[in-house]
């Protein structure tokens, strides 16, 4: 009889990282995929991205819609109330083996409480990591206490889910899944790319991904007023922004993008670039600048820079790859310089990255073949005692 594991998703980055995994176990003997599309991707406002995923050949077994269409702290939690009560429905119909999730959105969160109340395994990915900058923190740590096997990207964070209290034996070292898909795709041509885009390439480029700021009192908006300004001062430099992700404030952030977009001709925005443009994008930058995840995972796979703005991704392993400043103008700029210096470019070609070499979908796989579900949902905390294994 088929394990049937259920992935849930709820936004394009982290469906770009699940996608060679659900390849994996759909087409190995013994599993069976379901998926549940939520969130943004049900979002016309975010790019109606799970199209994305059926475009790939993936059949959806349910879309929950849970986003509502507010930014606000009551809006995200009214969102995450309505999400707790559609998974149960969801799970309940489709009675899956263990559900399988990436990450710390909020989304996420309710997929896992649904699950937990009808015991239902989970396997949580990317755990163990810390963002203290951001509520994902809490989230992400709270998915970590709810869940049954870890699949962690480094060993660092394989210690930290045991220091939370999960046992040594169902926490697994597999690396960073968003390395396969550097390996795996088929990245575009500068050409290639700039069609896609319908915007040319300058002698100059960069990449612009900037999420809200969930933690911190002073606003997002004048964080990205403040990149944008240090942005303005550049020459012969074209922009490329992805918008930011479904947070508290991310309305504000779009809005101010757009009219930023407006009046500069050399800069242009995209709600969802889809993995194979964004890491095409990458691949034909100088650099990214922001503060998202990725900037941090994959960028240095690519030898290139990354900005890393504030304190949303605090607490991550970085390759020397990342310059860190604080979100203003002045700081930006100083990072921008030292990109663009002829002592960091050089510097790159001996970087590594420390989320591992690729490989983790095909581990992941082959744990959730092999572990047995039907007696892990009862968990002992596991103490520390006598140190970490």
């Amino acid at each position: 009889m088929n394990k049937k594991i259920c992935i849930v998703t709820g936004t394009r980055a982290e469906y770009g990282l699940l996608r060679w995994l659900m390849e994996d176990i759909r087409e190995t003997s013994g599993l069976e995929l379901q998926v549940i599309a939520t969130g943004m991707h049900l979002s016309p406002e975010f790019g109606l991205t799970y199209r994305e995923i059926e475009n790939d050949g993936f059949s959806i077994d349910r879309k929950v819609e849970m986003l509502l269409s507010s930014d606000t702290p009551s809006g995200l939690a009214k969102s995450m109330g309505l999400g707790l009560i559609c998974f149960g429905d969801a799970l309940q119909q489709l009675q899956p083996d263990i559900i399988l999730v990436l990450g710390d959105r909020f989304e996420l969160f309710s997929a896992v409480a649904a699950a937990m109340i009808a015991r239902i395994p989970v396997a949580h990915l990317h755990g163990g990591e810390s963002t203290e900058g951001a509520f994902d923190e809490a989230i992400r740590h709270s998915i970590t206490k709810m869940s049954h096997l870890h699949f962690v990207a480094a060993e660092e964070y394989r210690q930290r889910v045991i220091q939370l209290g999960e046992h040594p034996d169902r926490v697994f070292l597999v690396g960073g899944l968003g390395i396969d898909n550097i390996k795996k795709l088929e990245l575009l041509d500068r050409s290639e790319l700039e069609t896609f885009l319908k915007f040319k390439l300058g002698p100059k480029n960069l990449l612009i991904t900037f999420h809200p700021v969930t933690l911190e009192n002073e606003s997002s908006a004048r964080q990205m007023k403040e990149l944008l300004e240090a942005l303005e001062t550049l020459e012969y430099t074209h922009l490329i922004f992805t918008m930011p992700n479904a947070d508290t404030d991310s309305r504000v952030l779009i809005e101010i993008i757009d009219q930023f977009v407006a009046k500069h001709p050399n800069a242009r925005s995209y709600t969802s670039l889809g993995q194979l443009r964004y890491l095409s994008c990458i691949r034909h930058v100088d650099g990214v600048v922001g503060n998202s995840s990725s900037g941090l995972i994959e960028v240095p796979s690519f030898a290139k820079g990354t900005i890393n703005i504030g304190d949303r991704q605090r607490g991550r392993l970085k390759a020397d790859s990342v310059i860190d400043c604080s979100p203003e103008q002045e700081s930006i700029a100083a990072a921008l310089r030292k990109l663009y210096s002829k002592e960091f470019q050089l510097a790159l070609r001996r970087v590594q990255n420390p989320y591992g070499e690729g490989g983790a979908s095909k581990k992941i796989v082959k744990i959730l073949q092999d572990h047995p579900l039907d007696s892990i949902l009862k968990k002992p905390f596991h103490n520390l005692e006598h140190g970490l294994p």
